[in-house]
């Protein structure tokens, strides 16, 4: 089963017993081993359900499930392979009565998160409301609470954000309720402080497994240590090299704490890089090599030489977008079988995006934007899919708390705080609790009737819904639905702006469109074409909610360029990189000049760290693009080229490329091979 391992990944593998780091290079095959070390201990008597391992993403998580499949079969099935935020639900749904949470608590979403703010810090604001979201979620992260954060308040705004984070954790706790920072800290609690769970988990779980180890937060940290004990039987795989979360709490401290918290840490190197060429992994190096290093490596290949890495220097955005499409172009001309899917267009922020998308449409090339906002995603969306959940599940707690604040209908936090502790003292759910004969004596009479009437137009809704059936049926219910709720005008209330309230009311139609149309009868798709569809009741339809987002995905071609962040590329590859705005003030990012030496410092490192993730990102070829001007506002400064072009020390007489020059030259080239042909000599020489 190792035999296709190199002796670092066998050594990984085959460390069974005690702490191990495996400190994986980009693209050196760490899911590999990890997946190959779970059938390891499976094959020696390790029954798979006594075995984590723990990634950053679903998807992440659903890869390492798949190959985890292929190598043992269905013992695989056994192993917990989730998310640290997954692992945390897992824990709290079994234990968490211990800190007055019911089995079914309530995980809400960003957005519900911002709304509960607001509320506590009684504005309208978002931006500043935000501001809050973010230093609760940080203090959160590093494992503070709201008097931990009060007390080391240094300012009186973070003083009054603390004292507001105390209100918001009350208005959690009686709502049964947990953001998503809960679901590390609050398992984390409950294991420091209720010692017979942190020893049945301990018990349960041989060996623990941690991907991406570098980008653990002090939390994440002390929640694997409770969970593997003192003696540490546990692999983290991960890379100092590509740590570039620290501004969402991730810390490198974690790995070095790692061997003074288990001396007897065995630490594994894998260096050998099965993605990229020799000349994209030296630039890599070299780029990296100013960092301080916790444990230093070299990345090596046997993939060859390759093409040299190409510096791309333009006047302006706009300019570099057209080099860009250009480079995509004469690539995909000298070999007939690039596809779009080979490329990427790799970028420091969101809003670099937009000046591609223009140039790609005008050459008329497919691509998607990766990371961009699904349909599904918006606010407005899930407000209304919060309506239809509960039509479904009436104990869906988290959508009963955005149906019944949103629009607002007079129902306050207050009554909803003390409907929540009525539900648990009773073991109800929110809805559940709404008709029960006793809630009269734990809320004013004016409440109770106010919560009534929601219920009572839930099932109104629910009952019609189940009898609603064709198009035009459901367009009329979901018309009349939204204007009895008043959904419009919320919009508006809610809004920054009269155009972003049209903007997202437009969204709401559309959606009601494509609620309306799957309930079937004569509907037109996006070309134009009129088909027939089953027809079906509108609940049978909203049974389907959570398949939405995958449905409105399932037409999109695969086979397209990619735009993406660095950071949202991570862990990603392709065959051919555009690496573009690599400029000072951008990568790196420009600093914080009130910050102190120190911090800056860091600040470039991980910066530098960023740059070294985009460029281990390309297999083949890759392009660093720079301009001489960018915008900046309404104006157009002067720019540098990043200085971490300098230190990839590149060979200048290989580095500078036109490729417009080149597409011209090689549309000259096919033009005159085919001058023969038009002329009827037959096939040139060249083609022979």
């Amino acid at each position: 089963m190792t035999a296709s391992l190199n002796l670092a990944q066998q050594d990984a593998v085959n460390h069974l017993r005690g702490p191990c780091l495996v400190l994986a290079g980009a693209g050196s095959g760490k899911t590999r081993v990890i997946t190959h070390k779970i059938a390891r201990l499976i094959q020696t008597g390790v029954e798979g359900k006594r075995i984590a391992a723990i990634t950053f993403t679903n998807k992440a998580a659903a890869e390492m499930r798949e190959r985890a499949r292929a190598l043992v079969g269905k013992a695989a099935g056994d192993v917990l392979i989730c998310t640290f935020h997954a692992l945390g639900v897992r824990l709290l749904r079994e234990d968490g009565a211990v800190l007055g949470l019911k089995a079914q608590f309530s995980i809400l979403d960003s957005d519900d998160v911002l709304g509960l703010i607001k509320d506590c810090g009684a504005t309208t604001d978002a931006a500043t409301a935000r501001q809050w979201q973010w230093a609760i979620s940080r203090w959160k992260n590093a494992g503070l609470d709201a008097a931990a954060a009060q007390a080391q308040a240094t300012s009186e705004g973070e003083r009054q954000t603390a004292l507001l984070m105390a209100r918001y954790q009350e208005r959690l706790a009686a709502y049964q309720s947990v953001d998503f920072d809960d679901l590390i800290g609050l398992p984390l609690r409950m294991l420091q402080n209720h010692e017979h769970i942190s020893q049945k988990w301990r018990a349960r779980l041989a060996h623990v497994l941690v991907d991406e180890y570098q980008d653990t937060n002090a939390t994440q940290y002390e929640l694997m240590k409770l969970l593997v004990g003192a003696q540490g039987s546990f692999t983290a795989v991960g890379d100092d090299d590509q740590s570039i979360y620290g501004w969402r709490g991730a810390t490198l401290d974690n790995l070095k704490r790692l061997p003074l918290d288990y001396p007897k840490l065995k630490i594994i190197k894998l260096e050998q890089n099965y993605r990229s060429t020799s000349a994209i992994l030296r630039a890599a190096n070299n780029v990296i090599g100013p960092n301080p290093k916790l444990f230093p490596k070299t990345l090596y290949s046997e993939l060859g030489e390759g093409e040299p890495v190409r510096v791309v220097d333009s006047d302006h955005e706009a300019h570099e977008a057209e080099r860009a499409v250009a480079r995509i172009q004469s690539l995909r001309q000298t070999s007939p079988h690039k596809e779009w899917r080979d490329f990427a267009l790799l970028y420091r922020a969101n809003h670099q995006a937009r000046v591609f998308e223009q140039a790609l449409r005008r050459a008329q090339i497919p691509y998607k934007v990766s990371g961009g906002q699904s349909f599904f995603d918006r606010a407005e969306i899930k407000d209304l899919c919060a309506w239809l959940r509960l039509w479904i599940n009436e104990d869906d707690d988290p959508a009963f708390l955005r149906a019944v604040t949103t629009p607002k209908r007079g129902i306050g936090h207050q009554t909803l705080g003390a409907l929540g502790e009525f539900a648990a003292r009773y073991k109800l759910s929110l809805f559940g609790a709404l008709f029960s004969h006793s809630l009269g004596a734990a809320l004013p009479a004016r409440a109770v009737g106010s919560l009534h009437e929601f219920g009572r137009d839930l099932n109104d809704q629910r009952h019609r819904a189940q009898h609603t059936v064709g198009h035009e049926a459901a367009r009329t219910f979901l018309t009349d639905w939204l204007k009895a709720i008043g959904y419009e005008k919320h919009l508006y209330d809610s809004s920054d702006s009269e155009g972003q309230a049209a903007a997202r009311w437009t969204n709401v139609l559309e959606f009601c469109d494509w609620m309306a149309g799957r309930c079937g009868g004569q509907i037109d798709d996006a070309a134009g074409v009129t088909t027939s569809t089953e027809r079906k009741t509108l609940l049978e339809v909203a049974q389907t909610i959570s398949l939405i987002s995958t449905l409105n995905e399932r037409e999109q071609d695969p086979n397209v360029v990619t735009l993406s962040t660095l950071h949202a590329a991570k862990g990603l590859e392709w065959p051919h990189v555009v690496l573009a705005g690599v400029i000072e003030g951008m990568l790196p990012f420009r600093p914080d000049e009130d910050a102190d030496a120190a911090v800056q410092a860091a600040r470039i490192e991980e910066e530098r760290r960023l740059m070294y993730v985009g460029i281990t990102r390309a297999q083949r070829t890759l392009a660093v693009s720079w301009t001489r001007r960018r915008k900046k506002g309404r104006e157009i400064v002067a720019a540098q080229p990043s200085r971490f072009i300098a230190e990839m020390a590149l060979d200048r007489s290989t580095t500078r490329e036109d490729p417009r020059e080149k597409l011209k030259a090689l549309r000259a080239e096919f033009a005159r091979r085919a001058a023969p042909m038009a002329a009827g000599d037959g096939p040139s020489t060249i083609e022979k």
